[in-house]
């Protein structure tokens, strides 16, 4: 499974439980840390931990186990790495704090819901157009 499928199954995993403002970020062309970040948001500390639960299971039916978590125990920011992929789950106003999106701004994004993905553009650039109209 390439890293982008599997970004993407991930973000599907995470729809199950209900997870709001999914981005995919593609960081292939600006580190070599990860390939992909999957960020999303929960309205709560039980909706963070069901939908970090609902990743975990969902990657080990298929096989794949994570490398490495944090967050399990605040419940305000769990972090899931499975090296070519980190997922992030926010509660809604941990993720306001810290604000990825910003700061890999020349990620390129796709945003997806349970219509699919929505957008795939580059983040900075699309503010930068916003702020001209």
């Amino acid at each position: 499974m390439t890293s982008k499928v599997l970004a993407r199954h991930i973000a599907r995993l995470t729809l199950t439980k209900k997870a709001s403002d999914i981005v995919l970020m593609d960081l292939r062309k600006l580190t070599t840390m990860t390939d992909f970040f999957v960020v999303c948001s929960a309205d709560s500390e039980t909706q963070v931990k069901a939908i970090a639960d609902a990743v975990v299971e969902g990657l080990e039916e298929k096989g794949i186990k994570v490398w490495h978590y944090e967050g399990i125990g605040q419940l305000r920011w769990v972090l899931l790495d499975y090296v070519d992929v980190v997922v992030h789950v926010f509660h809604k106003q941990t993720r306001k704090f810290y604000n990825l999106e910003k700061l890999w701004g020349d990620a390129t994004f796709e945003e997806v819901s349970d219509a699919g993905i929505v957008r795939k553009e580059k983040r900075r650039a699309a503010v930068k157009k916003r702020a001209k109209s």
